[in-house]
């Protein structure tokens, strides 16, 4: 029985079979390390792009037209059939898997994060809430069915509003922070050959503008920070995250002034 058990453990030529384990090992290892990563992304980044891959595998189901027809922002359905979900599937669809789908993940991943990262997970979380608000306007008055890309772009002008003049890299120019969401904008134009292309940067501009001016600019010439999260939120999400606010905010960014940069919105 021995015999038996050594010679179905060995090939023909008398060879271990250790390939097949070899590979089993490996694939579990990449699938741990996987996950592990996915677990270290901060928790509500980490909440919003799985929403954006649920809704897409929901988008490539149901095909183009029953998309339209159940996820895209629809007023009359959301006010008066009280389809109350469609504000956030507009929020967390890119269309479906490309090249461009890839980097506008990437950049809600490295934008969302730094923001989260600096200011704290609750804070971060009436972010995105009034940014669903302000753009589920915006995109109703513009006739805009989706606007994930418009929050990245929100992302991207708060971060780029809280340091606009330090120098970063962008293609082969060094340009000031603030300039970057006009780069996204102008990358995709370039790459859509149309204008249009430009509108949800530009809805993402102003509601990110709207956030960082009320949240920022307002509260030191006298007005209320009416856009503070509750400390209920506070102190269930990052109740360290006042203390440190100063210091996490110049850590999250403290990478983009010693790197080299990225290039928006390549395909």
């Amino acid at each position: 029985t021995a015999t038996l058990l050594s010679t179905s453990k060995k090939t023909a030529t008398g060879k271990k079979k250790v390939g097949a384990a070899k590979k089993a090992e490996e694939d579990k290892s990449a699938i741990s390390d996987t996950m592990q990563k996915y677990k270290s992304i901060l928790p509500l980044t980490r909440v919003y792009i799985t929403l954006i891959g649920v809704v897409t595998l929901l988008g490539l189901l149901l095909g183009e037209e029953l998309t339209q027809t159940l996820l895209a922002l629809d007023p009359i359905r959301t006010i008066y059939g009280l389809e109350m979900w469609r504000p956030f599937t507009a929020a967390c669809f890119l269309g479906p898997p490309s090249i461009g789908w890839l980097m506008s993940a990437y950049y809600l991943f490295e934008y969302g994060s730094s923001l989260e990262r600096a200011y704290g997970t609750a804070q971060h979380l009436i972010f995105l809430l009034g940014q669903v608000l302000l753009l589920s306007i915006f995109s109703v008055l513009f006739g805009q069915p989706f606007f994930a890309n418009s929050v990245i772009t929100a992302m991207l002008h708060v971060l780029s509003r809280s340091m606009p003049n330090q120098k970063v890299k962008w293609l082969i120019f060094t340009v000031p922070y603030w300039t970057l969401p006009l780069g996204l904008m102008a990358s995709d134009v370039l790459q859509a050959g149309s204008a249009a292309a430009a509108l949800p940067h530009v809805l993402g501009i102003l509601s990110g503008h709207f956030y960082f001016f009320h949240k920022f600019v307002w509260p030191k010439i006298g007005g209320e920070d009416w856009l503070s999260a509750p400390d209920f939120l506070v102190q269930r999400f990052d109740p360290n995250a006042r203390k440190s606010s100063k210091e996490a905010l110049s850590n999250a960014l403290k990478g983009r002034k010693r790197g080299k940069g990225r290039k928006l919105g390549s395909a």
